[in-house]
């Protein structure tokens, strides 16, 4: 997979949140995560789009993910190592972000889970 880019509410804004060898993250072993989850691509393509009018991120996901984490998309805390291999890439390579100015994966991150857009809230 190719170099993950952010996206944010504002055009200017997208092109400082690339996450690339530019950025530098503190290193952590783990990170609180939330994330949206759609199996069909139709589906979660309409959840970036709300992201993308401003709409806050767990109001989105409360709104179209499809699994257990459908309260705000909150999955707590994770550790590296448990979760799936292009989820956990993807997390691990963002910067921190809040729900109301969330910093999240677009494209979305493609599992055998289905769809994911993805932010962090803090690394440790």
């Amino acid at each position: 997979m190719g170099k993950k880019k952010t996206a944010g509410t504002s055009q200017a804004k997208d092109d400082e949140k690339t996450t690339d060898s530019k950025t530098k993250l503190k290193p952590a072993s783990a990170i609180h995560v939330r994330h949206i989850l759609c199996e069909k691509q139709s589906k979660i393509t309409q959840a970036l789009e709300k992201l993308e009018g401003g709409t806050k991120f767990d109001a989105v996901a409360r709104e179209f993910s499809e699994d257990k984490a459908k309260q705000g998309g909150n999955l707590g805390r994770q550790v590296r190592g448990s979760m799936v291999g292009p989820f956990q890439e993807a997390a691990f390579n963002l910067q921190v972000s809040s729900p109301d100015k969330p910093i999240y994966t677009n494209p979305p991150v493609k599992t055998r889970f289905g769809y994911h857009i993805i932010m962090v809230e803090k690394r440790e």
